[in-house]
């Protein structure tokens, strides 16, 4: 019989035959596992029924850990890139060559041309890694740089801004109490593939059958009939980008019919029913196609559920209107009475509480701009969608180095072959990466790092937006191959280096305090996070507890916990309510749509991890999932069909693509799926062949913004032909093109 090394915190010894408990961090569920080990190897891993917040639960990514782990396209050593272009190869360097080589080049570019003329981009896995959150930070403030960017920009950021703006801390983000709500309305999220996202939900599908057993309800209004609108009690269509007419009408029903019920300790409540007075249920009917009569209803029946929530996530977030879009869902929430109320939406209290003690900081915004387009940074960044000018525009300040971690901007931002023509223009470029893929490709150096399996976890962002608090430590399971780094050793040797080469000379006691915190492994770091923790817990506890320690449900805890200056909610945030006349000028003013024009939108699977995992053979299989999908009327309307390979173009690019027609999409929009494109030159994945399908972000335009910067990703205006030379409905007698 196998044993059970439930207990152990040290990675498996060779030849062991057993089970360990282990986590996956490759999206926001943070699912708990049990990995099986036979004679050392992984040869199974299933969701773990002991862990408290994901009960059992795993979804496909989950499975596929070893294999990232094992992948020979994964990158054990430094690489040096030599050549350019197509006919670029790489070569392994040892540790310190290349340590020193990037300090030496990064340091160069900024002694010559300033701070600021280094760039730095954080993917999305910085927010799943501990050593990210502990010494990546170090690395990033080392470079002392204006020009910094993630992926925060073309995903949350409305969320973060409207949570400063009302709540005082940019992640203090309210979290649907799913687990006892009676009616859930989702707003432009998809949790059904997403495993929940700025709410960590994982085993969705269960919860959604518990709240229809207990008699509740959920609404979904998309314009795609999403995998979670397959399971709602109710699904409408609603244009992409008008979102906000929709949520602001239901704002002013609620007022209109004196229906609000918020708490005492909001302002300006009396302002508000004046700023919404013109956003009516009919204006809501032209805008979205949804009837002015079910606009109405849906704002009644929040506001007579004894436990509603309202959620809007990233389809509402990455249009031009995402921050007043999730301002009106706060509101929404608000004078319904569910915020901080169970089973409406309420904010997790974690065990090492980042908002609470001000680890992260609470937020800012305009404390300085971009150099060429003038956008205010939040949170200390820059919109992503600036990234590209700053690089190509000569003069002060001017971008001559990029440093990226575990991100892929090239397919993950807008405009991405014009960005990765302009990474080619770079002076010096660093990726922090596990993979060549179509953004670290144009690096000079490749740092790459261990993999989930071989490191230590605890979720220092996700617990603080989970629905359940629980606290959890995974020690790695996996000892690292000889010659490889943890991230937070990559990240702690650079910043040394680099501050010995920039001349930030500390006192020696100051300088051995550094040393000792960037030296020091995260683990060491975590009883100190711990101490004075709401709960007692202990680090003893939460090591000997790898399955989760659950800390219980939410409970409402204002306005104790608001960070705001006399702990109230400001009803009517100064930006926002800014951002009204600009919302009613496309409302009124707008010109008619071209009827050529279409909307694109994005979708996700529950196989992909946005830009990444394409190159494992057991979440690539199957049904291929590249195509755009448009409504066979769409299609029709074009001479096109089902099946025909299509030009798609922007006013930013082209791409072409085969199409699957389906009534999914409403009419008037097209979806391609996030992530993919990466049939590129010099890019090597071994099962490329099995992952067709062009980036979304060929054709998504940097000039399309939020106010908050996050870039406009959803309802982009695109045409739709045939490709040339490509077989269709009209040209062909009806032949379908084979693919």
């Amino acid at each position: 019989m196998p044993r059970m090394g439930l207990l152990a915190d040290s990675p498996v010894p060779p030849g062991f035959t057993g089970t360990r408990l282990g986590v996956c961090n490759l999206c926001e569920a943070i699912c708990g596992l049990q990995v099986t080990f036979t004679d050392g190897e992984v040869t199974g891993i299933r969701g773990n029924p002991e862990d408290p917040l994901s009960r059992g639960y795993v979804c496909p990514k989950g499975t596929s850990l070893a294999d990232v782990y094992s992948d020979p396209d994964r990158l054990r050593r430094p690489a040096r890139r030599v050549g350019t272009g197509a006919e670029a190869t790489w070569e392994e360097m040892e540790w310190d060559e290349a340590l020193d080589l990037v300090a030496d080049r990064v340091a160069a570019v900024a002694a010559e041309h300033g701070r600021d003329a280094v760039a730095v981009y954080l993917g999305n896995p910085n927010a799943h890694s501990l050593g990210s959150a502990t010494h990546g930070t170090a690395l990033v403030r080392s470079l002392r740089t204006r020009n910094r960017f993630s992926a925060s920009s073309v995903d949350q950021w409305p969320h973060q801004l409207l949570a400063w703006q009302m709540f005082g801390h940019q992640l203090l983000i309210p979290v649907p109490d799913i687990d006892r709500t009676d009616l859930f309305l989702v707003v432009g999220g998809n949790p059904m593939a997403s495993n929940g996202s700025l709410m960590t939900v994982p085993d969705f599908p269960a919860r959604a059958r518990a709240l229809r057993e207990r008699g509740g309800r959920m609404v979904v209004v998309d314009p795609r009939r999403t995998e979670t609108a397959k399971i709602a009690d109710e699904h409408l269509f609603v244009r992409p980008g008008s979102d906000a007419a929709l949520l602001l009408a239901m704002v002013h029903v609620l007022l209109r019919e004196g229906l609000a019920t918020p708490p005492t300790y909001v302002d300006h409540l009396d302002e508000l029913a004046g700023l919404v007075a013109d956003f009516t249920p009919e204006l809501a009917e032209r805008a979205t196609g949804i009837a002015a009569a079910d606009v109405e209803r849906l704002a009644r029946e929040l506001a007579a559920a004894d436990r509603a929530a309202v959620y809007g996530r990233l389809g509402v977030s990455t249009h031009g209107f995402g921050s007043v879009c999730q301002w009106a869902v706060n509101v929404l929430n608000i004078l319904t009475g569910n915020l901080d109320r169970e089973g409406g939406v309420m904010f997790p209290e974690p065990a090492i509480d980042t908002v609470g003690r001000r680890i992260v900081s609470p937020g800012h915004h305009d404390k300085w701009r971009s150099r060429v387009r003038g956008l205010p940074e939040f949170a200390g960044e820059l919109p992503v969608s600036v990234l590209q000018e700053e690089i190509t525009t000569p003069g002060e300040g001017q971008v001559r180095a990029l440093m990226t971690i575990a991100g892929n901007p090239v397919l993950s931002t807008p405009d991405g072959r014009g960005l990765a023509a302009a990474m080619d223009g770079l002076d010096f470029m660093v990726s922090i990466d596990i993979y060549l893929n179509e953004t670290t490709r144009h690096a000079d150096v490749v740092l790459p790092v261990t993999t989930a399996l071989e490191r230590d976890q605890y979720d220092l962002v996700f617990h603080g937006l989970a629905v359940r608090n629980t606290a959890r430590f995974v020690p790695a399971l996996l000892p690292k191959e000889e010659g490889t780094k943890h991230d937070w050793e990559v990240f702690g040797a650079l910043a040394l280096r680099l501050a010995a080469r920039t001349g930030d000379r500390l006192p020696l006691r100051a300088r051995l305090q550094q040393r000792a915190r960037l030296t020091a492994s995260p683990r060491l770091l975590l009883p100190l996070l711990l101490r004075g923790n709401r709960y007692g817990l202990t680090w003893r506890r939460l090591r000997r507890a790898p399955e989760g320690v659950d800390l219980g449900p939410l409970r409402p805890c204002l306005p104790e916990r608001l960070q705001t200056k006399g702990g109230r909610v400001d009803l009517t945030p100064a930006l926002v309510v800014a951002d009204l006349e600009r919302l009613r000028g496309v409302l009124h003013d707008s010109p008619a749509p071209d009827p050529d024009e279409l909307l694109l939108i994005g979708r996700r699977h529950k196989q992909d991890c946005n830009s990444w995992l394409h190159n494992t053979t057991r979440l690539t299989r199957g049904k291929a999932r590249h195509h755009l999908m448009v409504h066979p009327e769409d299609l029709a309307a074009r001479g096109l069909r089902d099946g025909d390979l299509l030009t798609v173009t922007s006013r930013v690019g082209s791409v072409e693509v085969e199409c699957a027609a389906t009534e999914d999409v409403m009419r008037g929009v097209v979806s391609l799926p996030h992530g993919y494109g990466h049939g590129l030159p010099g890019v090597r994945l071994s099962v490329a062949s099995a992952v067709p399908g062009v980036s979304i972000n060929d054709l998504t335009d940097p000039e399309r913004l939020d106010l908050s910067g996050n870039a406009a990703l959803n309802g982009t205006p695109v045409r739709i032909a045939a490709a040339p030379g490509a077989a269709t409905a009209a040209g062909s007698g009806g032949a379908a093109l084979a693919t």
